[in-house]
């Protein structure tokens, strides 16, 4: 057996040596470690620091499922985070965590997504308007819109106007950019709060509750049900019958705001450009398309879009939004003869697993047909979502959100790459870059 002591170790000079180079994109500092030193390693972060990163998909399943009791999530989100999203679903831990998943889970179940499918189509078909046909463009701005209006739509309905929308949107995206900073160049922490940055983003974090305790308090006094996602959290009660307190409500809403959208228009925009490269598989999902007929039930098509589903799915395998997961472990703990210390920061390489030469044929080609019988073959080290108790709770919202989406806009355009290569810039979520898209309307 052997301790973390014998786990191969990239010093803290090099770490500083690349500290410029992992601010832009850590993953090819990553990649070259993994190819150097072998499934898991540990990189000196600082004098007494160290993280361990781990492309191993056997260790990742041991803690994120056989033994997850063991284990919590990192300051990174149980403080980081907490700062500027609160202490909802996603940042939580222990017996709060039980209590609020238990709580929310019912609004997520497939029958109560059924009853949003038509705000979510009425979004993505508002957002297609904006497309402007032969022509070059950024997708990923529409893509970003399209997923924060499915959000707001799903949530509030019609509840909150256009100026509440776009400043909530301003204040969650400005909020991730500033906790990027911090993770990456955490030597500056000290800066960031003698200079009172940090401060800057939460007091707009502070703005974002405020716009939203009215939002809630309007739909109080309205006495209106709407069927939406805001519905459902304020008829939440809890084991005792007690609804949720305001402040908690308000965490809980701020985390669907923060994960539920940019990881969508992530996934989206790779999806697109991946199909501009493949247009053979363009061409698969519009005659899918067809079967449907001109005024489909939506349930009907979510749930039969296989090929749809196959594209979503490869494209979340080359491009997980969620492309890391990091774990604590509170207990020393052993796994395949390394002994792990209590307290051990671990940071599992999504993207790593998801292109493992050892877990996938031909892992760095575009080959949808690998999910052709669904991806519960690959369960074992397929992780878009997460896996275990921690799975993502909105998991089936974002692949009913992303099917309306991609079969909508198949439907009635073509989709031509304008650039030479997929670009990605790893922030919180793995963000596409220069994603230049050309659409031609289709001749029916």
């Amino acid at each position: 057996m052997t301790n973390n002591s014998s786990i191969p170790s990239v010093p803290l000079r090099r770490f500083l040596k690349h500290s410029l180079e992992i601010l832009k994109n850590p993953l090819p500092f990553h990649h070259q470690n993994f190819k150097a030193q072998g499934d898991t390693f540990r990189l000196k972060i600082g004098f007494t620091s160290e993280v361990f990163f781990s492309r191993d998909a056997a260790f990742a399943e041991y803690v994120l499922q056989k033994n997850q009791r063991n284990y919590t999530k990192s300051k990174i989100q149980t403080e980081d985070l907490v700062k500027y999203v609160g202490r909802g679903l996603l940042t939580s831990e222990g017996e709060h965590w039980k209590k609020q998943r238990k709580l929310i889970q019912p609004a997520f179940h497939k029958k109560k997504l059924e009853n949003l499918l038509g705000s979510i189509q009425s979004a993505i078909v508002s957002e297609y308007q904006n497309i402007e046909t032969n022509k070059t463009f950024d997708v990923f701005p529409l893509f970003n819109d399209l997923a924060f209006q499915t959000v707001v739509k799903s949530l509030f309905s019609s509840a909150a106007n256009p100026e509440q929308i776009n400043r909530l949107q301003f204040i969650t995206e400005s909020a991730q950019k500033m906790l990027v900073r911090e993770l990456r160049q955490p030597y500056l922490g000290w800066w960031f709060k003698l200079s009172g940055t940090i401060k800057t983003y939460t007091d707009l974090t502070q703005e974002a509750r405020q716009i939203l305790k009215s939002i809630v308090n309007d739909r109080r006094i309205s006495e209106e049900k709407y069927d939406d996602l805001l519905d459902m959290l304020l008829e939440a009660r809890y084991e005792d019958g007690n609804f949720m307190d305001e402040e908690q409500l308000i965490d809980e809403i701020l985390i669907l705001f923060t994960a539920g959208h940019e990881t969508t228009s992530n996934a989206l925009t790779f999806t697109c450009q991946l199909l501009a490269l493949h247009p053979e598989w363009q061409e698969k999902i519009y005659a899918e398309t067809l079967e449907f007929g001109d005024q489909p039930d939506l349930m009907s098509v979510v749930t039969n879009s296989k090929v749809c589903q196959q594209v979503l799915e490869e494209a979340m395998r080359l491009y997980p939004p969620a492309y890391f997961i990091d774990r604590v472990n509170l207990e020393p703990d052993e796994f395949n003869g390394m002994v792990l210390d209590k307290g051990a920061n671990l940071l599992f390489s999504v993207y790593e697993i998801h292109r493992h030469p050892e877990l996938w044929v031909q892992p760095e080609q575009f080959k949808p047909e690998r999910f052709e019988e669904g991806s519960r073959q690959f369960s074992s080290h397929y992780f878009p979502f997460g896996a275990g108790p921690r799975k993502c709770i909105g998991n089936n919202f974002a692949m009913f959100e992303m099917i309306i989406a991609i079969t909508d806009l198949i439907k009635t355009y073509k989709i031509q790459a304008q650039f030479e290569a997929i670009g990605i810039t790893p922030l919180i979520t793995l963000k596409p870059k220069n994603a230049h898209l050309r659409f031609e309307k289709r001749k029916r």
